[in-house]
Parts: structure tokens; C-alpha cells; sequence
């Protein structure tokens, strides 16, 4: 099986499709500890040098500044919550019981 494969710009165009056995293969005749070629580009496009993984896979948190209304509904919700826990009830299971 002989293919020419190269680490330039990417070929929109597959001449074939490749099964699974050949992908096998062609993953176990690699050498792992072979250097990369100098002119080698990663897969993805990302413009970024210092994100290491694609957008795709895992991508970066992005703070949003929340509205006093979200503060408060949090807070009350919180706050109720620590109320009837003090009060020695429980609402594990949505309805309110003693403890």
C-alpha cells in the first residue's frame, strides 16, 4: 500500500476513502519517536499559539457580567434553602418534610 502523505497545506480534495484496517495500519507502521517535519502545521486552524487544544474540543470560559436581578434570585434561593435547613425541615425531594 503506498500513499504519499505530506504535512503542507491540507487537500480538501480525498483522491479515496480509507477503511478501517488501512487506517490500522497505517497507525501502527508510524514511528512514534520520529521528529516533526520543521514546515509541519497542526490539523486545526487556530490562530492562537497559546490555546494548545481546538476550539472544538474544549473551548475557553468566557466570564459574563451578571445583572443585579440574577444576584438576587440567587441569593434568595440560597439563603431559603439555609432557612429551612436551620429550621430542622428537608426539601431533598422537592416537598417539604422534617428531618
Amino acid at each position: 500500500m503506498e500513499h504519499a502523505w505530506s504535512l503542507g497545506a491540507p487537500d480538501t480534495s480525498i483522491p479515496e476513502q480509507l477503511s478501517d484496517e488501512e487506517l490500522t495500519e497505517l497507525a501502527l507502521a508510524a514511528d512514534p519517536t520520529a521528529p516533526l517535519d520543521a514546515n509541519a502545521v497542526p490539523w486545526y486552524s487556530s490562530m492562537d499559539s497559546a490555546n494548545l487544544l481546538p476550539e472544538w474540543y474544549m473551548p475557553r470560559p468566557i466570564a459574563t457580567h451578571r445583572g443585579r436581578g440574577n444576584r438576587f434570585v440567587v441569593f434568595s434561593v440560597v439563603t431559603t434553602l439555609l432557612v429551612i435547613c436551620a429550621m430542622g425541615l428537608c426539601v431533598t425531594s422537592g416537598f417539604l418534610t422534617l428531618a
